[in-house]
């Protein structure tokens, strides 16, 4: 770093007892090589554990400045690296998560008020944190590498384990389905098409706006408030029905014809190509099905639930050859866990994916199958399905025999930890770090911030 940054720091921190005479709410906290941490940041991130309910093991005024410090260290490391994030996966993570606060404040307004910025300013807010945030993973991904251990690490960690530190594993379960979409009927596929068809004559003519239409009928909870509007996007990104649509319009704002994907039928307008991306709007209807479609569904299920219990065919066979799962169906119906890639669901995850799901099996013995039930699948259509107790593990202290997976990556995780851990502090002694005298009397995790 240059004679002239830390000559200009060190304003700064002269200037903070005479600026707060005056008044001024915002201070320089710590220095970290080039890069200041203002008490606005730490009471910015203090304020989001309160709202997320996170707790922090000692004095935050203390634990906060140190993670921001430690978070500085890997994004300095990125920029040597040249190790930075994606425009497309930061953009739609603000966007999510954006939804996500002002569904959980109550409304846009709230939100505002809550952090005493514009919309704007809470999106660009975000967007700094996502980017930061995606980018330190992607240096502590490049910093651990690729820790390869072979099972006599794994039992020589469980062997030297106190009891009381074996850890706990939670009931699991290993489900099978098998889905049937109701028959939805022409008449109802021909209205949809309809009112998408009426939709385009109304842009069209000027008497409506496509974001004004999408607000009001788009069922894709993810843009209808954004005028359906999506930021740029790879055609891997999207399924490939819409992805051929939406790639092949060449004029903005002209709107294309109704096409179909698994979600139901759409209308989109492109807005604007940057090389293999494009950014676009659309609008999606989804055809509604009647409650005697479902009830027929069901009765066919019912009596393939007992024709299984005949032994007639297996649930096996049944999901193979019946289901419209199309995630299943190759696996026997057995369903993966998204967070583990494996078979196995504590009770907890398996309501994530299906709360219907979960309650169908809970009660279930190994082996029984249930009841038809009503659920959403992945798409959130309405769907039939009966479920199968394939196993049930009862919560138990971790075993080798039983719980290798889980230990091993026990294990991988502690290794890579301590391998981050010994970086940070090797980058602690060849950074320059000064703290602000109020924020130094602290309990460090790593005293290497205050050098003799």
């Amino acid at each position: 770093m240059c004679i002239k940054t830390f000559a200009l720091l060190s304003v700064l921190f002269a200037a903070v007892p005479a600026m707060a005479q005056n008044n001024v709410i915002d201070e320089v906290v710590w220095v970290v090589g080039d890069e200041a941490i203002l008490k606005s940041d730490v009471e910015a991130e203090r304020l989001n554990a309160q709202y997320e309910g996170r707790k922090f093991d000692g004095d935050p005024y203390c634990v906060i400045p140190e993670q921001l410090a430690i978070q500085k260290l890997f994004l300095h490391q990125a920029d040597i690296d040249s190790i930075y994030a994606s425009d497309q996966e930061v953009f739609a993570d603000v966007e999510r998560q954006y939804e996500y606060l002002i569904e959980q404040i109550g409304s846009k307004e709230k939100m505002e008020e809550y952090y005493n910025k514009t919309s704007t300013q809470i999106r660009e807010m975000l967007r700094d944190n996502i980017r930061d945030g995606k980018r330190v993973q992607m240096m502590q991904k490049e910093i651990i590498g690729d820790i390869k251990i072979v099972p006599a690490e794994v039992r020589r960690y469980f062997k030297n384990l106190p009891q009381d530190s074996i850890p706990y594993v939670p009931t699991q379960v290993e489900v099978q389905i098998v889905t049937l979409e109701p028959k939805i009927p022409q008449e109802e596929i021909d209205r949809v098409k309809k009112q998408l068809r009426d939709f385009t004559e109304r842009i069209e003519s000027g008497e409506s706006s496509f974001g004004m239409l999408a607000r009001f009928y788009s069922e894709d909870p993810g843009s209808a408030r954004k005028g359906g509007e999506y930021g740029f996007t790879g055609r891997g990104q999207l399924v490939p029905q819409f992805a051929n649509v939406v790639f092949n319009l060449t004029e903005p704002n002209k709107t294309s014809k109704v096409f179909e994907t698994e979600y139901g039928y759409h209308i989109a307008q492109l807005i604007e190509k940057r090389g293999d991306r494009v950014s676009y709007r659309h609008i999606l209807i989804k055809p509604k099905v009647d409650d005697k479609d479902l009830e027929a569904a069901a009765l066919r299920l019912d009596s393939i639930a007992d024709d299984i219990r005949k032994e007639k065919f297996t649930f096996d066979e049944a999901a193979t050859y019946i289901s419209q799962d199309k995630d299943t169906r190759n696996n026997h119906g057995l369903m993966v866990n998204p967070n583990t890639g494996t078979a196995r669901f504590e009770m907890q995850d398996l309501a994530m994916v299906s709360q219907e799901v979960a309650k169908a099996v809970e009660n279930l013995k190994i082996g029984e199958i249930s009841e038809p039930i009503i659920m959403l699948n992945k798409n959130s259509k309405e769907v039939c399905a009966i479920v199968k107790l394939k196993n049930r593990i009862e919560g138990h202290k971790a075993t080798i025999a039983e719980d290798y997976q889980r230990l091993k990556s026990i294990v991988q995780e502690k290794l890579g930890e301590e391998k981050l851990e010994k970086w940070i502090k090797e980058k602690q002694k060849s950074t320059y770090v000064r703290i602000n005298e109020d924020w130094v009397k602290c309990d460090f995790k790593y005293p290497g911030w205050i050098k003799e």
